[in-house]
């Protein structure tokens, strides 16, 4: 395997890690709502909403979490699935995985920083 396969091995494994700690944090009425698919592709929209929105570069240095307002990357999301036909969500519910995505991605970047 070339590095560039190993690569997307590794991401592919990671990516189903942070489906899996998802669905275990929604309520079993969402997991109802949700494939696998759907996570799947609301985290590569999320991800690409903060890439392409600067969002966490706009954050104060002195703000918590819990402060922060993540409507607008939920209603992102809704509106990108319904425009590419992947489905009718609402912002609530979808605010459901925004926020277990961004738990699961603080509990990896302090796992790194324990390294």
């Amino acid at each position: 395997m070339s590095a560039i396969d190993d690569e997307l091995m590794l991401q592919a494994e990671e990516d189903a890690k942070e489906v899996e700690f998802i669905r275990e944090s929604l309520s079993d009425e969402m997991k109802e709502k949700f494939s696998d698919d759907e996570l799947y592709y609301f985290i590569d929209v999320i991800t690409e909403y903060y890439e392409n929105s600067n969002f966490f570069e706009k954050v104060p240095e002195d703000a918590e979490w819990d402060d922060l307002d993540f409507t607008p990357v939920a209603a992102y999301v809704v509106k990108k699935a319904k425009k590419e036909k992947m489905g009718d969500f609402t912002v609530e519910d979808v605010m459901h995985v925004v926020t277990a995505d961004l738990v699961y991605c603080l509990d990896v970047l302090d796992d790194d920083d324990d390294e």
